[in-house]
């Protein structure tokens, strides 16, 4: 059996970085496309001269802008920049991909797709874009597109909020809540799509290793919660009260109204073809995830 070789951009960020110990304590070979050079690594600018290398098996990408970082201001120029950080670099693997012999190619995109609503959503729902972020998840899928012809197995993976102590909303918030300073955002009544980052990086392994796998993968858990519902258990984890919520009005401010809605508003998803592929959730409910993850001192087990 040849050995597996995977291509991910996007390796350097959070769950890129999680994606890569978590293959390489497989024995999988892995390579980061990056802009900062490093062992095992190449360059967008390499990629678009020389291709792929001759021996990989599969490609993912991972790359984004972190949109949820308050330190940068809801600018026009960061909108885009959110946006070609995506885009660009899906299409860019999309294209490498085509004169290649991959067997996969595997990218990331978000539950934005789905309006928010009180409809149960699932992979075989088709939702036309309502707003900034739904567009983005359009844009973004329509990027990763192969043609027809191409015998690479195209999967795209829509991510619900990724929680873990190591990155994310959670590295955000575990010491304000740990403070006594934590609360609900908004009304808390709105649906929070969620999955470990345990559960998503074996998701994206799951993915790569079952040749009968194709398409859109809703990268949530199959527990559907409110806001309201994981700060309960996030607080109860910690062993502190959650009493101090964050206003709509705040969370707009902090963020911007656009970009506030990612968090002010959810959708109701379910991952039925995720299920329907024997994947096999190690923290299916919110309960043990928190439990998981509400430690100050923490490192994920990859």
């Amino acid at each position: 059996m040849a050995l597996k070789h995977v291509v991910i951009g996007g390796g350097t960020g959070w769950i890129g970085s999680c994606l890569v110990s978590a293959l390489q304590s497989q024995g999988v070979k892995t390579t980061i496309i990056s802009r900062m050079p490093g062992p095992s690594r190449i360059s967008w600018h390499d990629l678009e001269k020389k291709g792929l290398p001759e021996d990989v098996s599969d490609v993912i990408n991972v790359a984004g802008q972190n949109i949820l970082d308050f330190t940068q201001k809801w600018t026009p120029g960061y909108k885009q920049n959110v946006c070609n950080s995506r885009i660009e670099t899906t299409k860019a693997l999309a294209k490498a991909v085509i004169s290649t012999n991959v067997k996969s190619f595997i990218t990331i995109s978000g539950v934005a797709y789905y309006p928010t609503n009180e409809k149960e959503y699932n992979e075989e729902d088709k939702c036309d874009p309502y707003d900034f972020l739904s567009k983005l998840c359009h844009s973004w899928e329509a990027a990763a597109k192969l043609p027809e012809d191409c015998k690479t197995r195209n999967v795209i993976i829509r991510s619900g909020v990724v929680l873990g102590r190591t990155g994310g909303m959670i590295q955000q918030m575990i010491f304000p809540f740990f403070f006594c300073v934590g609360g609900i955002m908004g009304s808390g009544k709105q649906y929070m799509p969620w999955i470990h980052i345990q559960d998503l990086v074996s998701l994206f392994q799951h993915a790569i290793d079952n040749e009968n796998i194709n398409g859109i993968l809703n990268g949530v858990a199959p527990q559907i919660i409110t806001n309201q519902e994981f700060t309960k258990e996030f607080s109860s984890a910690l062993g502190v009260p959650a009493f101090i919520p964050l206003p709509s009005m705040a969370v707009n401010l902090l963020f911007g109204q656009e970009r506030a809605k990612i968090v002010l508003e959810g959708q109701k998803v379910i991952p039925k073809r995720v299920l329907e592929s024997k994947f096999k959730y190690k923290f299916p409910d919110i309960q043990s995830a928190c439990k998981n993850f509400a430690v100050l001192r923490y490192s994920e087990p990859f």
